[in-house]
């Protein structure tokens, strides 16, 4: 599974005030949870205004006609507009052409990469097409989104909806809700960074790229009409983090921090930064901050990560099942849940790692994570048609690098009639996507080079992981850095970087596997059973290929002794 850092997890409404001394802190979650802290504030008490609420500024409506483009058309949760077309905001940001859905959005994709088995033809065909899509404003991934209603209940008394709104409810109606506001209040800085947030939300969680540009503009109106608001340059931070851009997340967090100390947002940012960066230490002190300062399922969620990439999977445990415990909106409830399935599967509890999905998805039934997790510990178990039944069903909405490389996997390991066939369309759709990513400002590099490593070209993979890793060392750039340089036969090049990735004690049997594979190329096949053998010890489901893989690796091994 990805890195868990980024949250779905919606800002509470009192971010703009700072907490209020509570005497019963120690017994807080998060004190009790972080073993420090207990002298710090307590959990803040303070309500402020909805962002963009009844006490934003309010302007006349003229002369902001060109300021309001990137607004675009009114999106609702079926992606279609009063007259029943669906709209798209295109790049200069008027309000023209047609919007395709996810249904049309992932067809494009699919017929980009037709014929995906001569994947560099694709890679210039598919190039071409989603940068075309790119260019219109790109489709928002609407697809199979329920509309509630819960959006437009959100509203506030004048019209604007604060970011933990948005979350809660259909957030396509929110959005559009948001939107409607601002035409009317444009100079409501609060409102276009609470929209700029939004944008960046609906990105992620659709998988859809292309609404990172219009993100940013919404952020820099919020800053021009109100400079060096925290809600916006937090806002500047999600966004930076969700491309990967992980010193520019890290700066503009440290903004936000200076204006406001207790910006929740920017905090979680902040501790998402430091760990993609490989900054551990920095990270876990982030994280103790940002107990103290703004507990609550947000940090929590965090402060767990930053236990696991340590390899304290007790801790880690504990605090997620505490912050579920005391979890109550349906988005958080599915948030937690999932990242209780995740370490599970991490430590080989199929079992226990479904039973925690299905609660994330009692929660919200749509909810991706949880919907692929639960494939990934299908696979695992044993269930693999189960497991391939919701792959596909996840990629037919959501066509991401993750997904997409592991059903092409559970297709090489089936090996029916056209299953190798399936899997290389698979493999191509992942070339697609990262062109879509870079189109809409992201930095794939990461994604690529694994993909590339084992399904792809080994070439480009290299590639990839080196101008990653000159940007960021953390264990995941270190693993693939390593692996990139085994198949490309730089096996002792490969060795020092294999080591880095397991240093931290991080327990991640795709880790283990890759250094006990390079181990064992450049002989030392007595390091090289020892991890192949605690891969599939800690995880023997980790990946269909890989862990069959290692079982022969490991096989060959013991006959050699």
């Amino acid at each position: 599974m990805p890195p868990r850092t980024t949250d779905s997890t919606p800002e509470r409404r009192d971010d703009d005030r700072a907490p209020s001394t509570d005497p019963k802190s120690e017994e807080r979650l998060g004190g009790a949870a972080a073993g420090a802290g207990a002298d710090g504030p307590g959990a803040p008490q303070g309500s402020a205004p909805a962002a963009g609420g009844a006490e934003g500024p309010a302007g006349s409506r003229g002369g902001d006609r060109a300021d309001l483009s990137v607004l675009g058309g009114d999106h609702t949760g079926t992606g279609t507009g009063s007259d029943g077309t669906s709209r798209v905001c295109p790049a200069d940001g008027s309000e023209a052409g047609t919007e395709p859905g996810a249904g049309q959005r992932v067809a494009a994709m699919r017929r980009a990469a037709d014929g995906g088995r001569r994947w560099r033809a694709m890679h210039l065909a598919g190039c071409a097409v989603l940068l075309a899509v790119a260019v219109t404003g790109g489709a928002v991934a609407m697809g199979g989104a329920q509309d509630r209603g819960a959006g437009v209940d959100a509203v506030s008394a004048a019209g604007a909806l604060s970011p933990g709104d948005l979350a809660r409810g259909d957030l396509d109606a929110g959005i559009a809700s948001l939107q409607k506001h601002l035409r009317a209040q444009p100079r409501d800085f609060g409102g276009w960074a609470t929209l700029g947030v939004a944008y960046v939300e609906q990105a992620r969680t659709k998988g859809d790229p292309s609404r990172y540009p219009q993100a940013e503009r919404a952020l820099k109106r919020s800053l021009a009409l109100e400079p060096g608001n925290d809600q916006a340059l937090a806002g500047q931070a999600a966004l930076a983090a969700a491309r990967h851009d992980f010193p520019g997340a890290l700066n503009h967090a440290d903004r936000a921090l200076k204006q406001n100390p207790y910006n929740e947002r920017a905090l979680c940012t902040r501790i998402d930064a430091l760990v993609e960066l490989g900054r551990y230490d920095d990270a876990a002190k982030a994280a103790d901050t940002a107990d103290d300062r703004r507990p609550g399922v947000p940090v929590f969620t965090r402060y767990a990560y930053v236990h696991e990439l340590r390899g304290d999977v007790r801790t880690a445990r504990e605090v997620l099942e505490r912050a579920l415990g005391s979890a109550n909106a349906p988005a958080d409830v599915a948030y937690v849940a999932t990242a209780l399935g995740q370490l599970a599967w991490n430590q080989g509890e199929y079992k226990t790692a479904l039973g925690h999905y299905a609660r994330a998805l009692a929660a919200d039934d749509a909810y991706l994570p949880a919907l692929e997790g639960r494939a990934r510990a299908q696979a695992a178990s044993g269930d693999r048609a189960g497991a391939v039944t919701g792959l596909e069903q996840v990629v037919a909405r959501f066509p991401l690098p993750g997904p997409l490389v592991a059903l092409g996997e559970l297709y090489e390991d089936r090996g029916a009639d056209g299953d190798r066939a399936k899997a290389g369309d698979q493999y191509a759709l992942v070339d697609a996507w990262t062109a879509l990513a870079r189109a809409g400002g992201v930095n794939a590099d990461l994604d690529s080079a694994m993909a590339a490593a084992d399904h792809g070209d080994k070439k480009e993979a290299l590639r990839a992981a080196r101008a990653e890793w000159d940007r960021r060392h953390s264990v995941h750039t270190a693993d693939a850095l390593a692996w990139a340089l085994h198949v490309n036969g730089r096996d002792e090049e490969a060795l020092p970087y294999a080591r880095r990735a397991t240093a931290t004690g991080y327990r991640n049997a795709a880790f283990l596997y890759h250094r006990g594979v390079i181990e064992r190329a450049t002989g030392g096949e007595g390091e090289a059973r020892t991890h192949l053998k605690a891969a599939l010890d800690l995880n023997p489901g980790f990946s269909p290929v890989g862990a069959r893989e290692a079982r022969t690796a490991l096989k060959d091994l013991e006959g050699n002794r």
